[in-house]
């Protein structure tokens, strides 16, 4: 039986320059059983954010790709399997700098390594920190000081009022 870590590496090996190619990010493959088939599920985003139109591009450069690799690699998926292109969801976590980029503007929720949690809005960052308006008092994290964030859901903003 394939070793489901270098298989999930081989896919990003092999989808993450297709992907990049139309534009897009690859944020994370899975691949899960169901039932006799495999889902293999392909997360990508874009700095614009992603269309319907960008999940079907997407898709056919996938299905392209990954059924070249079953061609020569026949143990990557190992048969069956049904793929699914979709975006990140709003609880996905900010791990990379462009994740705090892409959520300028949204309300964050920051667990430093301290242990310290830090709850605001995204004001600017780059690929060493992010500047968070918190309670009107910017604050500057950097982001090898946070060990988990999330966009919070907001149902109506302040400002929308």
């Amino acid at each position: 039986m394939p070793d489901p870590s270098a298989s999930r590496a081989r896919l990003v090996q092999l989808l993450t320059p297709a992907v990049a190619a139309t534009g897009h990010d690859l944020e994370d493959v899975t691949v899960s059983p169901a039932g006799r088939r495999k889902v293999v599920r392909v997360v990508v985003d874009s700095d614009d954010g992603v269309t319907l139109d960008d999940i079907a591009d997407v898709s056919r450069v996938v299905s392209d790709v990954l059924d070249e690799a079953e061609q020569k690699e026949p143990h990557l998926l190992s048969g069956a399997y049904v793929l699914e292109v979709t975006s990140p969801g709003v609880d996905r976590p900010l791990k990379e700098p462009r994740h705090w980029r892409r959520s300028a503007g949204r309300l964050v929720k920051a667990k430093l390594g301290d242990g310290t949690v830090v709850t605001g809005r995204v004001v600017s960052s780059d690929d060493r920190e992010v500047v968070l308006d918190v309670a009107g008092v910017r604050r500057t994290l950097l982001l090898a000081e946070v060990a988990s964030a999330t966009v919070q859901v907001e149902f109506s903003r302040e400002a929308d009022a």
